[in-house]
């Protein structure tokens, strides 16, 4: 009895490991905008 309940500890330690160390992937994604959302404002002079 001692045996198994070392032997299913051991394989649940392994199994808790194994699934830490698995890479997660992440998704990336860039969304690109055609057109600018502002634009910066012109410089026309003092009093123009």
């Amino acid at each position: 009895m001692s045996k198994n309940i070392k032997l299913l500890a051991t394989l649940g330690a392994i199994v808790v490991v194994a699934a830490c160390a698995r890479e997660q992937q992440v998704e990336e994604f860039v969304v690109v905008d055609p057109e600018p959302i502002s634009q910066e404002p012109v410089y026309t002079g003092k009093y123009k």
